[in-house]
């Protein structure tokens, strides 16, 4: 019997695809940890990847990648770095609250 359909319902994707795209899903004013952006792109216990994989996004990309964060609610560049300054900005232009340079995940952690 010959195949009528495209047997592929959905077009393959790179990883780096996959984590860009569930972190345009992170809603304003929330976070997400850098594991729960590997888990949601189907790459469960990849969240190193997931940093060097918004590292290839353009400077003016609008994926919003100031709001993943580490586990422990902190920023991972570091403090007082330009890109640290720029993160943080963007967070707290979101309302997003740092107490002694965390953010408390249970407030701001983006729960899907």
């Amino acid at each position: 019997m010959p195949v009528t359909e495209n047997p592929v319902s959905h077009p393959v994707v790179t990883y780096d695809e996959a984590i860009w795209n569930a972190v345009g899903y992170i809603p304003h004013g929330k976070v997400a940890t850098y594991g729960q952006i590997a888990e949601l792109a189907g790459f469960p216990r990849t969240a190193r990847a997931v940093g060097r994989a918004l590292s290839k996004l353009p400077e003016d990309t609008l994926i919003p990648w100031f709001r993943v964060i580490n586990a422990k609610g902190e920023i991972s560049f570091p403090i007082g770095s330009d890109k640290y300054k720029t993160q943080k900005q963007h967070l707290l232009d979101e309302q997003i609250v740092f107490r002694n340079g965390k953010i408390n995940l249970k407030s701001y952690r983006w729960e899907v």
